[in-house]
């Protein structure tokens, strides 16, 4: 798979228990990502963090939180991104979605097409 040298980084927050169709909504919001065939998508959790509630989530022993925060990484074109991002209002009832600009520098391992 080709990545542009010009790319967007889709970035979501949401917790661990966010749920979509009876499934995680991280799991639903990555099998979708590789459904539409998109780059990739990495699951980054949180040992701490606090959203719209201000309610804080932490994985300390004496206030453990069994809904700790998650992020949701996803680099790809504009335009596979652009397409993506009605399935996921689709997805999530609440949450906070960003958009980035990145330039990607490195994709996959160009030594092996030449072998």
């Amino acid at each position: 798979m080709q990545m542009p040298k010009q790319a967007l980084l889709l970035r979501i927050f949401t917790g661990e228990n966010d749920r979509f169709d009876g499934h995680p909504l991280y799991e639903a919001v990555v099998r979708k990502a590789r459904e539409m065939h998109l780059a990739g998508a990495t699951v980054l959790r949180g040992p701490m963090g606090f959203g719209k509630s201000s309610l804080i989530h932490t994985d300390r022993i004496l206030r453990l939180s069994m809904d700790l925060p998650l992020v949701i990484e996803i680099v790809d074109s504009e335009e596979k991104i652009n397409a993506f991002l009605p399935v996921l209002d689709g997805m999530m009832d609440s949450g906070l979605v960003t958009l980035e600009k990145v330039q990607v520098l490195q994709y996959g391992n160009d030594k092996a097409a030449d072998a």
